[in-house]
């Protein structure tokens, strides 16, 4: 079973930068996607940006566009999100995931908190 490791949180003021990391237990490719999921006060969890092969590409939710890149290693067991030009409203607990599309997840990792102050 693979389990998902994530690192990379912490704190920072507004209009800086972090980088997170995620790194699957496994070597062998399981998943076709992986990404970052987050879950904003008084809304349902959402993708923040995944990474998927084959056709399905790079998606990154509205309010990232521009700010997060997510990136994999040529090994696909590990991914990364830069976070830059951070905004208060990215505070949240950042959750590493893998799955087989971005609505079909289905492993997650403990998640890692990112706090941006004003």
């Amino acid at each position: 079973q693979v389990q998902l490791v994530e690192s990379g949180g912490g704190s920072v003021q507004a209009g800086g930068s972090l980088r997170l990391s995620c790194e699957a237990s496994t070597s062998r490719y399981t998943y076709n996607c992986m990404g970052w999921f987050r879950r904003p006060p008084g809304k349902e969890r959402e993708a923040v940006a995944v990474i998927c092969t084959g056709v399905g590409g790079t998606y990154y939710d509205d309010s990232v566009k521009g700010r997060f890149t997510i990136a994999r290693d040529n090994a696909m067991n590990t991914i990364y999100l830069q976070m830059n030009s951070l905004k208060p409203e990215d505070t949240d607990m950042y959750y590493c995931a893998a799955g087989y599309s971005r609505a079909q997840i289905q492993r997650w990792g403990q998640g890692t908190q990112v706090t941006v102050s004003s």
